[in-house]
């Protein structure tokens, strides 16, 4: 059976009350290897029934499962939405429609794309300032370190951080794991390109740092530049925690 019948398949077996049913992921893409498993988001007609992430086999194949419910799944997309990566939108964005009932799958598509394309809330400035510091930091012990081990470790931290700092200016969605390079490559393919071919060659010792480190610092002097001297922030509810003991 064709992943996306086998799909449809799965949802009218497991949630015949369905409102809302979409495929996504890389098979949705066209992205998909003989080992992909089936993302599937659901939105459940029964307010009450549960909200949860599962993972099940079901006709030969791994299904990743999202069922969500039309009270609960606007909270998780806001917070989606507030961590900047936006994954959910993403997912109803671009995923093929499964299952619809008067409509509300393609409403939800839509707005999805509607949020996805209007990117992410403004970053506060003091967040912005600490990623800053935390880039400039990491780029300082990136140039030092002689271990190739702690200089691909470190390579991983500043392609992220500023990579973050790229999506930021850009006003664009940030990534964790895959979605790190496709964000980057989304949001300035040039200067996306050039982080990750300087984290490529940051792991090969014949190549070395340089293009990594030249271009984390053309995304952080982007963004106002480093932060050292002056840098001073204050977590009231750490200090608070350790001086009761609680944690």
């Amino acid at each position: 059976m064709e992943p996306v019948d086998l799909a449809r398949a799965f949802v009218a077996e497991r949630f015949p009350d369905v409102e809302a049913a979409f495929l996504a992921g890389s098979v949705a893409a066209n992205q998909a290897t003989a080992s992909s498993d089936l993302d599937i988001v659901v939105v459940q007609g029964d307010r009450s029934a549960e909200t949860y992430r599962e993972t099940v086999r079901y006709g030969g194949r791994l299904v990743e499962l999202f069922a969500h419910t039309s009270a609960t799944f606007i909270e998780l997309w806001d917070a989606d939405v507030a961590s900047r990566r936006a994954i959910m939108p993403t997912m109803y964005a671009s995923g093929i429609v499964l299952a619809s009932r008067d409509g509300r799958a393609e409403a939800l598509q839509a707005e999805a794309r509607r949020v996805v394309e209007a990117g992410p809330p403004p970053v506060d400035p003091q967040t912005l300032e600490t990623w800053r510091y935390g880039l400039t930091d990491a780029l300082d012990d990136l140039a030092d370190l002689t271990d190739r081990y702690e200089i691909a470790a470190c390579a991983a931290v500043v392609l992220e951080q500023a990579g973050d700092l790229l999506c930021t200016r850009a006003k664009w969605w940030i990534g964790r794991g895959k979605w790190l390079p496709r964000r980057l490559l989304e949001a300035d393919p040039y200067q996306g390109g050039r982080l990750l071919k300087g984290f490529g060659d940051a792991a090969s010792p014949a190549r070395g740092r340089e293009l990594l480190i030249e271009a984390a610092c053309d995304a952080l002097n982007a963004c106002e530049g480093p932060v050292r001297e002056g840098y001073r922030r204050t977590w009231r509810g750490v200090v608070e925690s350790e001086a009761t003991g609680v944690r």
